[in-house]
């Protein structure tokens, strides 16, 4: 069946309604018309019907995406990449999603980036990175959280607005995190901070049934607002000074305790010394004296006669000059002179 298309063009140039452009569909019916075919209209119109549902039938997924299939509106299954086909003319719609690109939110960092999934409210901002700690000091976070789509039915049709629902939570979940803790922490202990930040956040979008999955939440460099930023810094340098005298303190505690403590040490260990040497003295002795009695109980005599001549035996030698009388001597008086015999001698 051939078409003349030159002589089709020239009617629809000549035609009062034509503006010069392609040929119209009634135009093509009655060029069908003219083609001497039994059947041939309605073998033509068959033709195009089926070539406009092929097209319309026939569908492709790239690599990294899928395709989500709606029949009059309600979800029905899930196209993965490749060619795929589906119910024509209208009847299943595709929306093709990206799962393996992974998208960014900017917070407290000047306007975003123009992506698809990218949303910006005025005064974000100015907004979102101002904080209050848990020290009640107001700090400028900023920092970006990066995601991807992990299901794109619950993405699609769980939740009207996913992007504005990412920004709030992400928000919330930053604030909730910083405002538990110290502005020195906020600044210095960003990583940990960011690590709580995404598991909170991951956690109220799984509740929220998103179908976004948190790749990284990265904190950028944090401090305080400029007008209070001289008075901060001379908060830190009274609080280094601070802690460098208890760190002085602390060494010469360190220094002082211990030798106060090794004195202690000697001083108890010579006293239980003394105390242990004073009770086995006295024991010693009492020992001693038990054998002594005991002896003494056996022989009475003896031992009285053996206690007396170890007594005299030490008394004597310190008593120096000894005089030794008859004991039947009455008179007394020339034992007064006794010991001046060689006083005049001596003069």
């Amino acid at each position: 069946m051939g078409w003349d298309w030159e002589k089709l063009n020239q009617q629809h140039q000549q035609s009062p309604r034509s503006g010069g452009g392609p040929p119209q569909m009634d135009d093509i019916v009655r060029q069908i018309k003219k083609v001497n075919i039994p059947g041939g209209p309605l073998i033509a119109i068959v033709v195009v019907v089926l070539a406009v549902a092929a097209y319309s039938a026939i569908f492709t997924i790239e690599s990294g995406s899928v395709g989500v299939i709606q029949q009059f509106g309600k979800f029905v299954r899930i196209a993965q990449p490749g060619l795929n086909f589906k119910l024509p003319f209208g009847i299943e719609k595709v929306t093709k999603v990206r799962i393996d690109r992974v998208y960014k939110e900017e917070f407290g960092m000047g306007s975003p980036s123009d992506t698809s999934l990218k949303r910006y409210r005025a005064g974000d901002a100015a907004t979102s990175s101002l904080m209050l700690t848990g020290d009640l000091n107001v700090a400028v976070v900023p920092w970006i959280v990066q995601y991807r789509i992990k299901d794109p039915y619950n993405f699609l049709f769980k939740v009207k607005d996913v992007q504005g629902l990412l920004r709030d939570l992400s928000e919330a979940s930053m604030r909730l995190i910083v405002g538990d803790r110290s502005i020195n922490e906020v600044i210095t202990k960003r990583s940990e901070i960011a690590n709580a930040a995404q598991q909170v956040l991951q956690n109220e979008l799984d509740k929220a049934e998103a179908g976004i999955k948190i790749v990284n939440v990265e904190m950028k460099r944090t401090n305080v607002p400029g007008p209070v930023q001289p008075s901060f810094n001379e908060v830190n340098q009274a609080i280094q000074e601070k802690e460098k005298m208890i760190y002085q303190a602390k060494e010469d505690y360190n220094k002082a305790i211990p030798a106060a403590r090794g004195d202690a040490e000697r001083m108890i260990k010579g006293a239980e010394g003394y105390a242990l040497d004073r009770i086995n003295r006295a024991k010693g002795d009492a020992s001693r004296f038990i054998s002594m009695y005991k002896a003494y109980v056996e022989s009475k005599d003896v031992t009285r006669r053996r206690l007396y001549l170890e007594t005299m035996g030490e008394l004597l030698p310190k008593l120096g000059k000894k005089f030794i009388i008859d004991e039947n001597q009455k008179n007394l008086l020339p034992l007064l002179r006794l010991g001046q015999e060689n006083i005049g001698t001596e003069k």
